[in-house]
């Protein structure tokens, strides 16, 4: 959300910032309908004022005996009382319909952030790793042979439909491992606290993370009103909602693993083949809730906490900061983080970590006490994939694959699979 009196104080920055992201400019709309919603309300007060007036003057009017100006006065606080009421409710209608403008209009870009109009123009900050010159051909990870078996999409689309996977077996095991490796470095290592979300959420949830009113179709919706999340970005974040934290309390940094859930509206063609694309994933994320003048170094150290977690597992990749073109709707700064795939011979996203800013703890009023006194100030929120574990799932099999149709599997891994390093092309562990 955007503050309006920064728009209304230098309107000309605004919109340089929006059309960065390719937005027209609207600070003059804004700036109009803020104007006549402060003239409605400071006509309301005046009309409230002379109300008043009247009021006490009715009384007086009465003790004299004065019949006539005491029906006049009379009349008068009727119709002062009108007009108070309708000044208000137009008031009200036009900070509404404001209130609506600024919720749909994506955060400003920071200023270090690459001009761009899509994906090609990211700009590539640094790799790690060599991806491992294979003797043979490199498959996709549901090609693999001791995968193929126990990666079932046919079974998940008799039960659910398309876009969903049943995984079995010592591929399940795995999955559950990355999961369990990534929570826990995350914990031990990195000092986030674990947190277990509901994946249910309500509207202002959803809104306060800025993924309502304008992604509504990018997510699953109950029938009676819940809300299934995409992230558990969400639950973690709005935690702190219309909370004042103490400055001393920052910051906050919290993980969880969830299921997440994305309708993937405007997908249809992208990313059929596999697991990469799913209605239903699971992701350990990270969220941190920090100052304002330590959000910038907060996102460098979030993004080295997902790094690591591909080190650790032995896989290539390359980080890149998207352009103002790329970027997430409520993100002001995004890193990607690309894990090397052999079977597409590419670098697929499998981590994005953003910082928002003040435009979240603008919509969902959190707050923060300064230490040596003054007003509450709005803190800013951040988030990272740490990562998605199915995609990751598909890098240590892609990665580890064997000429025979067996993976090796990282290291790391084997103190969460009873001390086993391989799948073995038959599907069992060994």
């Amino acid at each position: 959300m955007h503050d309006i009196r920064a728009i209304r104080e230098n309107p000309a920055a605004f919109d340089a910032a929006l059309s960065r992201r390719g937005d027209a400019p609207m600070s003059s709309e804004l700036v109009a309908l803020d104007a006549e919603r402060r003239a409605k309300i400071t006509a309301a007060e005046m009309a409230q004022a002379e109300q008043n007036k009247a009021s006490k003057l009715v009384g007086a009017a009465k003790a004299k005996g004065d019949e006539d100006e005491f029906q006049r006065l009379r009349a008068l606080v009727g119709q002062k009382k009108e007009e108070v009421a309708a000044m208000q409710a137009e008031a009200k209608e036009i900070d509404a319909k404001l209130t609506d403008m600024l919720a749909r209009i994506p955060n400003l870009p920071a200023d270090d952030v690459p001009n761009g109009a899509d994906e090609d123009d990211n700009v590539e900050i640094s790799r790690w790793g060599t991806p491992k010159t294979l003797d043979f051909k490199a498959k996709e990870h549901f090609e693999i042979a001791g995968v193929a078996e126990a990666m079932q999409f046919d079974t998940a689309a008799k039960i659910s439909g398309a876009r969903f996977v049943l995984l079995k077996g010592a591929v399940a095991r795995i999955h559950r491992a990355l999961a369990q490796f990534m929570i826990d470095k995350h914990v031990d290592e990195n000092g986030l606290t674990e947190v277990n979300t509901p994946v249910l959420v309500r509207d202002e949830a959803m809104y306060g993370t800025d993924k309502l009113p304008k992604f509504a179709e990018d997510s699953y919706q109950t029938t009676n009103g819940w809300w299934l999340i995409s992230t558990s970005e969400i639950p973690l974040t709005y935690s702190v909602a219309e909370e004042v934290v103490d400055e001393s309390a920052l910051p906050i940094r919290m993980t969880a693993h969830s299921l997440c859930f994305r309708s993937e509206a405007g997908s249809a063609g992208r990313d059929t083949s596999g697991m990469l694309r799913q209605h239903q994933f699971e992701k350990v994320e990270m969220v941190s809730i920090t100052h304002p003048d330590k959000s910038d170094e907060e996102q460098k150290r979030m993004l080295r906490c997902a790094e690591g977690i591909l080190e650790a597992l032995n896989i290539p990749y390359r980080t890149v900061v998207l352009c103002t073109g790329d970027m997430g709707f409520g993100a002001r700064r995004t890193f990607d983080i690309e894990a090397w795939l052999p079977g597409q011979d590419t670098y697929r996203e499998i981590s994005s970590v953003s910082t928002t800013g003040d435009f979240q703890a603008r919509r969902m009023n959190a707050r923060f006490r300064p230490t040596e006194g003054g007003k509450p100030e709005y803190l800013h929120t951040l988030n990272g994939s740490g990562l998605a574990v199915g995609r990751c799932l598909i890098a240590v099999l892609e990665n580890g694959q064997q000429e025979d149709g067996s993976v090796v599997l990282p290291e790391a891994l084997a103190p969460y699979l009873g001390g086993k390093s391989t799948l073995t092309a038959d599907g069992t562990l060994k």
